[in-house]
């Protein structure tokens, strides 16, 4: 198996304390113990990062460094995969209060993926929209780990997927150096591309996983 840290944040995010040499610094600590990290995917809030290239820092630590984004909408976080030119020449990634069903719908006809981010968290997440009588017919797919979540929040996101049956992902939602890669998404295969991501998520071939489970 292969793991991937989907949901990060680094200095980049305005509430963020790490910087990404950190992070992968730290990936190798966990390695030296045993625990496997393949890579881990940067999904600042509310922007698209088109600029930033991380291909020599994730050459010098050999961990996989890809790009994403934590966009706000009117009904939720959304992390968003597969960010390209024309995706982001479609959507306003500022706009705190975008139609998330729009986002879905532009995500999917410019080659991306924009998946509910910590779905069990109290008043954002998509259990709680979804309580208040709003459905989400194109979800698929939801954040079911989050390293962030309360407990509470977690079974809140355990329920929904049971409920719905969803597709979950995990991501650690790392905003200091230590919590990086505390969940994390199992692949059969490699993912060395934005592009293979979102080909992996697309086929439904992963699963959610804490970084325990990777225990060598």
């Amino acid at each position: 198996m292969h793991y991937y840290d989907l949901h990060s944040h680094s200095v980049a995010s305005d509430d963020s304390r790490a910087t990404v040499e950190q992070y992968l610094k730290w990936i190798g600590t966990l390695r030296k113990r045993g625990l496997q990290v393949d890579g881990i995917v940067l999904t600042e809030h509310r922007q698209f990062s088109l600029d930033a290239d991380y291909s020599a820092l994730s050459e010098q630590f050999g961990i996989t460094v890809l790009r994403g984004a934590e966009l706000d909408t009117r009904h939720g976080h959304f992390l968003v995969y597969g960010i390209s030119d024309k995706l982001a020449s479609a959507i306003d990634p500022t706009d705190v209060a975008m139609d998330p069903f729009q986002l879905m719908e532009t995500a999917e006809a410019n080659g991306a993926i924009a998946i509910p981010a910590h779905p069990g968290r109290a008043g954002i997440g998509l259990a709680a929209w979804i309580s208040d009588g709003i459905e989400f017919p194109q979800v698929s797919i939801v954040e079911r780990l989050n390293g962030g979540n309360r407990p509470e929040e977690a079974d809140a996101a355990e329920k929904l997927v049971a409920e719905k049956g969803y597709s979950g992902i995990g991501g650690s939602d790392a905003h200091f150096v230590s919590a990086i890669a505390r969940c994390l998404t199992a692949f059969d295969a490699p993912i060395s591309s934005e592009t293979e991501l979102v080909e992996a998520l697309r086929a439904f071939e992963f699963t959610a996983v804490r970084l325990e489970d990777t225990q060598e």
